[in-house]
């Protein structure tokens, strides 16, 4: 059999994720190697993140690129942050696998929330986040932080920001757990669809990448993540939608939340939804039902960029 190709952004997170599943693979007696593809969130840095898919035209800004090679062969599988992979893919890919979630809460580097002097400086680049973080805490100054894990860490170093948002899941895998000064409630600040879990594309009919693939499926997180996939699909999902949301196995049931704030955080609406195991996508749409009743469309439309 030829080795499989795996497609992967350059960070250092995204590469210990590729070889996580990589080493997957090779453990199973498959042959591997790993390409590098450089997407259209890796190189425009002049902007906020939110705006990187007004100028590109695309909603899948750090996994567009990555795609096309899928498309023409050029890899075989596509190792991604869920989070940052759309709802709607191209025809021709299918989402192959979702293994294991590690933690989806979202962490603060340097200060605790209830810590945080008046007036203190807040480096973040997710429109989510700021929403959330500007209702719980209207007197922070917030600014945009982009740049990987260790950027955004340098940066508060280095004086510019008092503290940071990043996901736990992220600093863990890189080993820089010891950074987290806390890892909020979900109830606090909800966090994004898909945090915490890697998904795997592939091609529709490649049998042989997916039936190696297969053993890394987790069925918990693909039932959580579909729910929280289909609500941010029901309500036009992308990167400029504040919305967070976190769904969680009980029992033969999925209970999700979900959180659309304001920009400026003047508004938060939430919904809290049970349903079946067995029917995510229907308990993600009753969710997103709920909060457009409750006045969310509003809320994304105001946080849509011109």
């Amino acid at each position: 059999m030829k080795p499989l190709v795996i497609g992967s952004r350059g960070s250092k997170l995204a590469l210990w994720q590729a070889r996580w599943v990589e080493d997957r693979l090779r453990e199973a007696g498959r042959e591997t190697r790993i390409e590098i593809i450089k997407t259209s969130g890796d190189k425009i840095t002049d902007v906020a993140l939110a705006q990187v898919g007004a100028k590109t035209g695309s909603k899948g800004v750090f996994t567009k690129e990555i795609e096309d090679a899928l498309l023409d062969g050029s890899i075989d599988l596509a190792v991604h942050s869920l989070k940052d992979l759309p709802t709607e893919l191209p025809e021709g890919l299918m989402l192959a696998t979702v293994p294991e979630r590690e933690d989806p809460r979202d962490a603060l580097v340097g200060f605790r929330l209830a810590d945080l002097p008046e007036g203190a400086r807040v480096g973040t680049s997710s429109l989510r986040r700021a929403a959330q973080l500007r209702a719980l805490r209207p007197d922070l100054h917030l600014g945009d932080i982009r740049g990987n894990v260790e950027t955004r860490l340098r940066k508060r170093d280095e004086g510019q920001f008092d503290a940071t948002l990043l996901a736990c899941a992220g600093l863990r895998r890189l080993g820089l757990e010891d950074r987290i000064t806390e890892a909020l409630d979900p109830e606090v600040m909800a966090p994004a669809v898909g945090q915490g879990a890697l998904g795997i594309e592939t091609r529709d009919g490649d049998e042989e990448t997916s039936a190696a693939l297969a053993p890394l499926e987790h069925a918990h997180t693909r039932a959580a993540t579909d729910a929280e996939r289909a609500l941010l699909d029901a309500l036009g999902g992308g990167c400029q939608v504040p919305l967070g949301a976190l769904a969680r196995v009980e029992g033969d049931e999925l209970h999700l939340l979900a959180v659309v704030a304001a920009p400026d955080g003047q508004m938060v609406v939430r919904t809290h939804k049970h349903g079946p195991l067995a029917d995510p996508v229907a308990l993600g749409q009753l969710a997103a039902q709920s909060l457009l009743a409750d006045g969310a469309a509003a809320l994304i439309a105001a946080a849509e960029l011109p």
